[in-house]
């Protein structure tokens, strides 16, 4: 047996977990010369678990969930780590990459709730619990009279919220709950032209060193190159347009034959202002990239900068 030892660094959270084992999983069914004992996953407490009394736009937005586990990489500490992929800030530590993208799950958001079988069949005024602006625009867009609270913490802590009567309605990532085996607490799967998902949503990534072409290629036969296409148009249009966890920001590309379609989203933070783009392209990592910076150039361009100036102002007086 090989002695090498690979360390997978990931959150903790059930979901986290989850995702490492998978990536465990397939690394041994790739690998005849890797046992059980050759692969440890480390758990890495990051600050974005650590903060849960605030907004994460208050704290320091999407890298809080990576932070530390990117240092123990450029460290050596571990030799890759296992992420979502929205939740990865758009620019990555210098050294590090994302090499592997897994096949990627349902990309759709759950709608859950104890009082209703659908969103729009909510009480008037019902009270929702969110953290994402994204959610929060696209259910305030169909349904301008609904209150929205701020529900943070990973899927358990939310639906214990939720079951505990601090809001009538909730969303959950399809991805997320299937992945846990839990795919019996959705209430409704909420479709795509009405609810577009958040750019990345659904597929596992894992980072690397760039220059740790042993671990690169012990993980190649678990690339999936149509979700890394699709991701790779999917992120470069939120890098475009500043996308964090101050903007809503909707979107998602479909892989058919050799074309590459993305649908791109901005909206106001009530919902009621929406600026959409959408085209193909040639299935090429370059073109995909190209096409995630023109609809996102695009959008801003109809929404203009006052849009912008209104939303951080926005955003400033109810979260800060």
């Amino acid at each position: 047996m090989n002695n090498t030892k690979i360390k997978i660094g990931t959150r903790g959270s059930p979901l986290a977990l989850a995702q490492a084992n998978d990536v465990k999983a397939r690394l041994l069914k790739s690998h005849q010369d890797l046992g059980d004992d050759n692969i440890e996953i480390i758990v890495i407490k990051t600050s974005g678990d650590r903060i849960l009394d605030r907004h994460l736009m208050t704290a320091g937005g999407k890298g809080l969930f990576t932070k530390e586990i990117e240092e123990a990489l450029i460290k050596g500490d571990i030799d890759c780590a296992v992420h979502s992929s929205k939740d990865m800030p758009t620019t990555l530590p210098p050294g590090l990459v994302l090499s592997t993208f897994l096949p990627r799950e349902d990309i759709r958001d759950a709608f859950i709730s104890v009082q209703s079988e659908t969103l729009n069949g909510l009480p008037q005024n019902a009270v929702l619990g969110t953290a994402s602006l994204r959610r929060r625009a696209l259910a305030l867009k169909m349904r301008p009279d609904l209150k929205v609270v701020t529900f943070r913490g990973n899927v358990q802590t939310r639906l214990k919220k939720l079951n505990a009567g601090e809001a009538q309605g909730t969303f959950l990532a399809v991805a997320g709950l299937n992945r846990l085996g839990m795919a019996e607490t959705v209430t409704e799967y909420l479709p795509l032209d009405t609810f577009p998902p958040a750019p990345a949503q659904g597929a596992v990534t894992i980072e690397i060193r760039d220059n740790d072409q042993s671990i690169r290629d012990r993980l190649t036969p678990l690339h999936c190159t149509k979700t890394a296409m699709e991701v790779a148009a999917e992120r470069s249009f939120l890098k475009t347009l500043d996308g964090s966890c101050r903007t809503p920001i909707a979107g998602y590309a479909r892989l058919d034959g050799d074309k590459l379609e993305l649908y791109a989203c901005l909206l106001s933070l009530n919902g009621q202002e929406v600026y959409e783009a959408k085209d193909k392209t040639i299935a090429t990592l370059e073109a995909a990239e190209t096409l995630g910076e023109e609809l996102g150039q695009k959008i801003r361009a109809s929404a203009g900068e006052d849009f912008f100036k209104t939303l951080k102002e926005q955003i400033a007086a109810e979260f800060e």
